[in-house]
């Protein structure tokens, strides 16, 4: 089961990146004002959080100069025909 909206917005304040953590509040505050359903407030949320963790305590989203910085990040999410033969990898 996946984790409710309330579970991962806890995981916000727990980044070793204090500047990372206040962009993703402002973010969730920002797609909640915008009438977001929690659903896609959830999956956004996930995925900026496992970004904020990769980069780690040193390097802030204001860092990101090049797509490569990017590319490294979403390469982590690749996986093999073995390990996902039914490449459900790539909705991630």
């Amino acid at each position: 089961m996946p984790p409710k909206l309330t579970t991962t917005i806890s995981k916000i304040s727990s980044l070793s990146n204090p500047t990372n953590a206040r962009i993703i509040d402002e973010f969730h505050r920002y797609m909640k004002y915008n009438g977001s359903s929690e659903h896609h407030q959830n999956n956004n949320l996930k995925v900026v959080l496992s970004w904020a963790r990769f980069l780690g305590p040193n390097t802030t989203f204001y860092d990101i100069q090049s797509k490569e910085q990017i590319i490294t990040f979403l390469n982590t999410k690749t996986k093999t025909p073995e390990e996902d033969p039914d490449k459900k990898w790539i909705t991630t």
